[in-house]
């Protein structure tokens, strides 16, 4: 990958439950508007099929779930100045959940062709 141009740029992963909400909607949701309103390059819901967190409580699909209360996670990359903007307004909207940021390099592919950022 030595000659393969790459942009330094900020991931921001923020891990929650389903079923977290923020003013009546789901939390996951309201991130993604929030993403949305500050402009980020875009962002993505994962939604899990087991897992756990800082509460221990093991979440995992089951074919007749008495709870839906799955991990999501919400995955934005943008430049490390719009990440440092946007963790503030994101952690003002979460009760609980763990927010991991990591540095990534990235490769912008449109029509087959490798984009080079200016």
């Amino acid at each position: 990958m030595d000659n393969i141009i790459t942009v330094k740029q900020k991931m921001m992963r923020i891990s929650l439950g389903e079923e977290d909400e923020y003013h009546g909607q789901p939390l996951y949701h309201a991130i993604v508007l929030r993403l949305q309103e500050l402009g980020m390059a875009g962002a993505t819901v994962y939604k899990g099929i087991e897992g756990y967190g800082g509460h221990n409580r093991l979440r995992k699909a089951e074919t007749f779930p008495i709870s839906g209360d799955l991990p999501v996670t919400v995955v934005t990359v943008d430049t490390p100045a719009k990440i440092k903007r946007a963790f503030p307004e994101i952690t003002k909207m979460m009760k609980d959940g763990i927010i991991s940021l990591l540095d990534v390099e990235v490769v912008t592919v449109s029509g087959g062709e490798i984009v080079i950022e200016s």
